[in-house]
């Protein structure tokens, strides 16, 4: 069967979703939920480790000369030689692996942080291993964290003679408050501070002035939005964790812009609630051929001489869809209408993503289309 222009049932949900978007759009938010103080951020480290007690999964000696050599320096280390006898290293179960780690604000020393481990040689399996104690550094070359501890992969790997099944990624892991951090990040938030800059993750000028109106109808005119990302409140003489407690919990209606999402690869289409479409006409039509093979047996009769044949029996439907109407969307119409107009059509969301890019072509659609 050959299908050209597949209608999916895509939109049907779209649908169903329309009104819970304008609801939520309608909701406040709490000002913590979409904004980040200036200052107060995460701090990215990374590490080079070994991975032991691996069932035969580990790198390979002869093709991982790193993993070799770490091996060697490590045991030399721990007052094993084994540099006359780098031949005879041949074990499988020890792997190279990158620790990444992200250590957060205000972490003091002593705490414990995640760790997520990953193989940089050609191991197989790091399901089961255990990694060995292993520094971890910041972009100024200190250590800050230590990690060690045992890998979770979450993966099941099955192999057999003629066959292997894999699910998940079983190179790469995590180990829960696997490091425990050596050294803080120094930062005072009640210090030297006579401003606090608030960024918005979602740059908005319309949220940003929204954001600073409401803290200064709660705290005085303290804050000034002076760009759509940014925020500035004065706290003079405050105390800002009070001034900051006070500010993350107001809450405001932030403002969206108009965009369309479209992902060619999978078909998703996202809309946000402040698309509006002027006066368009559409027409949407498939051609759906289908055809069907059904051979018949010619049996000869018997003591005839005559051989078994097969004779074909083709039969071929074609649905034009010939009742497919001249849709109108008229001006100004909602994200709720716009999806309930083209479900209506029997669009299906390959289909859509060219209406919606037609749509643009003409200037009726009133929204930033990004197609990724």
């Amino acid at each position: 069967m050959v299908r050209i222009g597949r209608i999916g049932a895509v939109l049907g949900v779209l649908l169903s979703l329309a009104p819970i978007a304008e609801t939520s759009a309608l909701a406040q938010v709490r000002i913590k939920d979409i904004v980040d103080v200036e200052g107060i951020r995460s701090n990215q480290l990374i590490g080079y480790g070994l991975v032991v007690g691996l069932a035969g999964t580990g790198d390979k000696l002869d093709n991982s000369v790193f993993t070799r050599e770490s091996l060697i320096g490590m045991l030399e280390r721990l007052g094993v030689n084994t540099r006359d006898q780098v031949a005879k290293l041949q074990t499988k179960n020890i792997a190279a692996v990158m620790v990444t780690a992200e250590l957060p604000a205000f972490t003091h020393g002593g705490s414990r942080i995640d760790v997520s481990i990953s193989a940089l040689g050609d191991a197989t399996n790091l399901t089961g291993g255990t990694l060995l104690v292993t520094p971890l550094l910041a972009a100024d070359g200190d250590v800050y964290a230590v990690a060690q501890g045992a890998i979770a992969t979450g993966a099941i790997a099955a192999r057999g003679a003629a066959s292997s099944v894999t699910r998940g990624v079983a190179t790469a892991g995590r180990i829960a408050n696997g490091a425990t951090v050596e050294k803080e990040v120094a930062f005072r938030l009640d210090k030297g501070a006579n401003a606090l800059r608030l960024g918005l993750r979602n740059p908005d000028l319309t949220t940003a002035i929204r954001i600073a109106g409401e803290i200064n109808r709660a705290m005085g005119p303290i804050s000034k939005a002076i760009d759509p990302r940014t925020v500035v409140v004065d706290i003079a003489t405050r105390d800002p964790i009070d001034v900051l407690g006070k500010i993350e919990n107001l809450r405001i209606e932030p403002d969206n812009p108009a965009v369309v999402i479209i992902d060619e690869a999978s078909g998703t289409i996202v809309m946000g609630d402040n698309v509006r479409i002027s006066t368009v006409a559409i027409a949407q039509g498939n051609l759906t051929i289908r055809v069907t093979e059904t051979p018949q047996v010619s049996q000869p009769a018997p003591r005839s001489g005559g051989t078994t044949t097969t004779t074909p029996d083709t039969k071929i439907q074609i649905d034009d869809q010939h009742d497919r109407k001249l849709g109108i969307l008229e001006s100004g119409v909602t994200l709720r209408e716009l999806v309930a107009s083209l479900n209506a059509l029997g669009v299906g969301p390959r289909d859509l993503i060219s209406i919606l890019e037609s749509i643009k072509a003409t200037g009726a659609l009133q929204a930033d289309l990004q197609v990724r």
